[in-house]
């Protein structure tokens, strides 16, 4: 059975047609706004608790553990979500030190250690970078959960009225972190 002419060219031009929405998709994605504002259910509801032991560097000032709920309602709060094998963590930590430095006072930046089986190189990784601001374990993972972990570096901005008011997916850079500040600050 011989094809018309129209099936043939038909069957020639569904490639061009499979190309054209390939590029749509592509071109939408990139369209989409920042790709670290990943959706979260926790965004306009109350922070999840949770308590962490807290790794010995910072045990003389924040206590043998560190609950977040205690410090709820005084200022705004970062949640940072870290490993220390994590290479865009690395990349992080120094913009992280430097935002709690400078912004200490009005700001409670807080590392929660998640995904380590070694916990030296954890604390190897905040001995490295010098990082001064608390860090807790997540044992358990039960933070990682309880926020909806998706991977390393990942950031909750929580307000000072203790509800999540944003999560970033991915490392920090200073105009996204600048943005977030922007609007607790």
């Amino acid at each position: 059975m011989k094809r018309t002419f129209a099936a043939q060219a038909g069957w020639r031009l569904w490639p061009f047609a499979l190309l054209l929405v390939l590029g749509a998709l592509l071109f939408w994605g990139l369209r989409r706004g920042d790709p670290g504002a990943l959706p979260s259910v926790l965004v306009g509801k109350p922070a999840p608790d949770f308590t962490l032991p807290t790794f010995a560097p910072y045990r003389a000032e924040w206590g043998e553990q560190i609950q977040l709920s205690k410090y709820l309602g005084r200022k705004p709060i970062l949640v940072n979500l870290w490993a220390s094998w994590c290479v865009p963590c690395r990349d992080e930590a120094p913009l992280l030190e430097a935002a709690w430095r400078q912004y200490k006072d009005r700001l409670l930046v807080l590392g929660v250690n998640v995904q380590d089986t070694n916990p030296g190189a954890a604390l190897g990784f905040i001995q490295e970078f010098g990082l001064s601001f608390p860090s807790g374990i997540d044992t358990n993972g039960r933070v990682w959960i309880d926020y909806g972990g998706y991977g390393v570096p990942e950031t909750f901005l929580i307000g000072k009225d203790g509800k999540v008011l944003y999560r970033h997916a991915g490392p920090l850079n200073p105009a996204t972190l600048q943005e977030l500040l922007g609007k607790v600050l």
